[in-house]
């Protein structure tokens, strides 16, 4: 058996499957979600990218931990904890959840089209359900008026596709990168 040097060592547990890459990842989720443009009811963030990379290369469970965590801390830093806050957390654990699926059921070998399919999928699904949490925490705080949730809907779901095409032509060749840099 060939002995490794400290370099490679550290190498090999730093790898994707161990505790420290995923901790970066939750990390950048946090740090992303934080660094987000905040306009009331319109948020522009790229929370969602560490969530679907992480789903993308370690699966259901991996991702739905990523997205569960790194949100969970980011809503602690940004607004504490709130009746709601679990509620905030559920579409990027949906996200992880869902992309992370599709990936492993695709033995992680998905196509340009079904990557666009699934990352346009989930920016959709957590712009909806971001929409209807915010409906309830509007509700249950007392700042509700119709045009708060519907009227930037329209600008919340072009900001979504955007983010969907952006992401879509970026994460199939970080996947293919930090997949080879894996093995």
């Amino acid at each position: 058996m060939a002995k490794l040097s400290n370099e490679e060592l550290l190498d090999a547990l730093t790898s994707v499957r161990y505790p420290r890459a995923r901790m970066r990842r939750l990390a950048m989720d946090a740090a992303l979600g934080y660094a987000a443009l905040d306009f009331n009811n319109l948020k522009i963030t790229f929370e969602s990218l560490p969530i679907l990379l992480g789903a993308l290369l370690l699966g259901p469970v991996d991702g739905m931990a990523i997205g569960v965590v790194g949100t969970l801390i980011y809503q602690l830093i940004r607004y504490g904890v709130s009746a709601t806050t679990l509620l905030w957390i559920l579409p990027y654990a949906l996200c992880g959840l869902l992309a992370g699926w599709v990936a492993e059921r695709s033995s992680f070998r998905l196509s340009p089209w079904k990557s666009t399919v699934v990352i346009m999928g989930c920016e959709l699904m957590v712009t909806l359900l971001n929409t209807v949490t915010m409906y309830i925490d509007s509700k249950m705080y007392g700042y509700y008026f119709p045009g708060f949730i519907m009227g930037g809907l329209a600008l919340r779901l072009v900001i979504c596709v955007t983010k969907g095409a952006v992401f879509s032509a970026v994460l199939p060749q970080l996947t293919a990168t930090v997949g080879r840099q894996k093995n």
